[in-house]
């Protein structure tokens, strides 16, 4: 079965259908990590060890296991290169791009509000 005839079965996308597959996808792409991720390889193709230092408190197996969680639902490209030692370069794909842009709108908005965002939680906090 080709990728044209599965995506021709599916039903129509409803996100907060508990049966839609759309949910996988959006639960992937908005960990913590996973939306970390896509803002890193927005600026570009980087190595494991570029990404780790570049995302802050990441730990080795959650960076692993994110990135496969997002090659798994094609926003990660990942390339081995046949050499000792190991070499492998993670960059986005297409669909990858167009969210991680997304993304980068929704943090980009966070980032400069939060000096409201962060007086509104303390005012609530009270």
């Amino acid at each position: 079965m080709t990728p044209e005839t599965v995506a021709a079965k599916l039903p129509p996308a409803d996100v907060l259908s508990d049966q839609c597959p759309s949910r996988e996808v959006l639960n992937r792409m908005t960990t913590k990590w996973g939306v970390l991720v896509l803002l890193v390889l927005y600026t570009g193709t980087h190595r494991f060890a570029q990404l780790r230092r570049r995302i802050g408190g990441v730990s080795e197996r959650m960076l692993a296991q994110t990135l496969q969680q997002l090659e798994g639902v094609g926003m990660i490209d990942r390339r081995a290169f046949e050499v000792v030692p190991p070499h492998v370069e993670y960059s986005l794909t297409p669909l990858g791009r167009e969210a991680a842009a997304r993304v980068a709108a929704l943090t980009g908005w966070i980032e400069a509000n939060l000096p409201a965002l962060v007086q509104s939680r303390a005012a609530s906090d009270m």
